[in-house]
């Protein structure tokens, strides 16, 4: 197989995608221990068994090992505050500035990534709705929708926002709709039946709305990419609250694993809109006050900080043990629920 194609085949680009992250994840780690002298002993590309060392710099091995999904660093004295220089001997603060800085730098990734994106696909034209994405076999699909198009009247109506095509295409559930698109300067007349009732997760019509873009600054993709990212961040907060009150469903609030995220990737047009949303996840998630994530760790410096009584290391070991296999029987169960229940993208 030719190199090029290989770079171009999306299972590839998708594997590369998620390592670059996790490995971003760990260089925040890595690049925090350096600077407040917590020796590293390893920072290994990919996961292990080992495959070879790379070289060694600064008392640190490099290492690239077989399992190619992201990376790992190793501190001195992780867990056993006795070994001098090393994580656990190191003060509460500086133990919490090396577990922030890895689900941070993700989050910086995200608002990074988000800012291109803002840049790349430019400013919207909040009057002018585009279809960003036509469902195979649907009623979209066979009246010849296709990206790109951009839909000025439903029968009638005029159609300025997103929310008035919602509403145009509902109130006519079942029943022979023509549509007006604007393709390539071109006016276009199609009909098609809004399906009664639509289907789960994928709309009356099959088709992901927008808006238009025109190009823009770098100026105004900078502040925009950063609300975005912000608002994407309260998003999977308040996810929680969501479900609680209805406002979304089990289904639509459900983890994925590899496959689900696999799923998606191959349903996004921009890959980076793809690894904004799984950069930003991955830096909450680790926020979170789980044992053996980061945000456990952090929990459990807490008291350290407040009453000044450290948790004994052999509790705070047996926690973040017992909390591994918990959290990897439930990341076992997502990635089962993706093989027996694929996700699909709302429409």
């Amino acid at each position: 197989m030719e190199i090029t194609s290989i770079f171009g085949n999306p299972l590839f680009q998708f594997i590369a995608g998620i390592a670059v992250l996790i490995f971003v994840h760990e260089l925040g780690h890595f690049t925090a221990a350096k600077f407040f002298n917590v020796h590293v002993e390893e920072f290994g590309i990919g996961f292990p068994p080992r495959l070879v060392k790379l070289f060694e710099a600064g008392g640190t091995q490099f290492t690239l090992n077989w399992i190619p999904l992201g990376g790992f660093v190793r501190l001195k004295g992780d867990n056993d505050p006795s070994i001098p220089g090393g994580m656990a001997a190191a003060s509460p603060w500086v133990r919490l500035a090396v577990l922030f800085a890895g689900p941070l730098t993700n989050i910086a990734a995200g608002i990074v990534l988000t800012i291109i994106l803002f840049y790349q696909m430019g400013e919207p034209i909040l009057d002018r709705v585009q279809v960003q994405y036509v469902a195979p076999q649907s009623p979209a699909a066979h009246a010849g929708l296709t990206t790109g198009d951009i839909i000025t009247h439903v029968e009638s109506n005029e159609i300025k926002s997103t929310e008035q095509l919602q509403a145009a295409i509902y109130d006519r559930l079942g029943t022979p709709t023509s549509l007006t698109v604007q393709r390539n300067e071109e006016n276009i007349s199609l009909v098609l039946t809004p399906r009664d009732p639509p289907p789960p997760d994928e709309g009356a019509i099959g088709i992901m709305m927008g808006y238009a873009t025109q190009p823009t600054t770098w100026w105004k993709a900078i502040p925009r990419g950063s609300a975005a990212a912000f608002q994407y961040t309260r998003l999977i907060l308040s996810l929680p609250v969501a479900l609680f009150r209805g406002d979304v469903t089990p289904e639509q609030a459900r983890p994925v694993g590899y496959k689900g995220m696999y799923d998606i990737y191959q349903q996004l047009n921009n890959p980076l809109t793809f690894f904004m949303m799984i950069t930003m996840s991955l830096g909450i998630f680790n926020l979170l006050p789980i044992p053996a994530l980061d945000g456990g760790r952090i929990l459990l410096t807490l008291p350290e900080i407040i009453i000044h009584r450290r948790v004994p290391p052999q509790y705070e070991n047996m926690i973040h043990m017992v909390g591994f296999s918990l959290l990897l029987l439930l990341l076992i169960y997502i990635n089962l629920q993706d093989f027996l229940n694929p996700i699909q993208l709302p429409f």
